[in-house]
């Protein structure tokens, strides 16, 4: 394979090993980070690196002008915050609007702003890294409000991008890393980066047009919404 991804929040964890994974591969990459010096580890296994903060839309708009000549065919919306676990009473709504703005509102944002990039593209491929938190259906203990919610709502945005692009022939498609030992999985996580990363492009790699605003875990099984 040759595609050219674009991959938000690559200066850690998942999104990291997805750019050292795919360089491995010969794919393509440019990597976005908010600040210079995540930018080494990167570029030293060949991909190109951005800064960008996904918050800030002229930054986005700016990036997506200066690559405008340029196709796209897999956008990967990686960037994403935890966000305080507190009890009910406890709950800061600041923190509710920081993890909206960052988990949901920033890959719409991001989306957006490189269509025209992803129509150039073979692939038309976005991917959306959600979390199974964001599942009503599966939410049996509660709690983590921000982060849930927030999850929730790219859930729903992309669901409502799966539909409006069909006619495109866009895919769509949300991905659950599983429980990663990341500084935001923390280290009692039963799964390594790479393994998750690597499951991850294997579900990557088979999906199909029926796919579309689908919601996958790594493993490739169908998480209810």
């Amino acid at each position: 394979m040759d595609r050219k991804w674009l991959i938000t929040g690559a200066s850690r964890g998942i999104g990291r090993e997805f750019v050292q994974q795919l360089r491995a591969r010969g794919e393509q990459v440019l990597a976005t980070v908010r600040r210079e010096e995540d930018a080494g580890p990167l570029r030293e296994v060949g991909a190109r690196v951005e800064l960008l903060d996904v918050t800030d839309d002229a930054a986005v708009t700016a990036l997506a002008k200066q690559l405008e000549s340029e196709p796209v065919d897999v956008l990967l919306n990686n960037a994403g915050v935890m966000g305080r676990s507190r009890s009910l009473d406890q709950v800061e709504l600041d923190d509710l609007g920081r993890c909206f703005e960052i988990n949901a509102v920033a890959p719409l944002r991001v989306t957006r702003a490189f269509l025209p990039h992803l129509r150039r593209g073979s692939e038309r491929l976005v991917l959306q890294m959600t979390s199974r938190m964001g599942s009503i259906e599966d939410n049996t203990s509660g709690g983590a409000y921000a982060y849930r919610a927030s999850k929730a709502a790219l859930n729903m945005l992309n669901r409502s991008l799966s539909l409006d692009l069909a006619a495109d022939d866009f895919r769509c498609v949300l991905l659950h890393p599983g429980w990663v030992r990341t500084d935001m999985g923390g280290s009692g996580a039963p799964l390594t980066v790479e393994d998750s990363v690597r499951g991850l492009l294997r579900v990557i790699d088979g999906l199909g047009p029926a796919d579309n605003g689908a919601f996958f875990d790594f493993q490739g099984e169908r998480i209810p919404w």
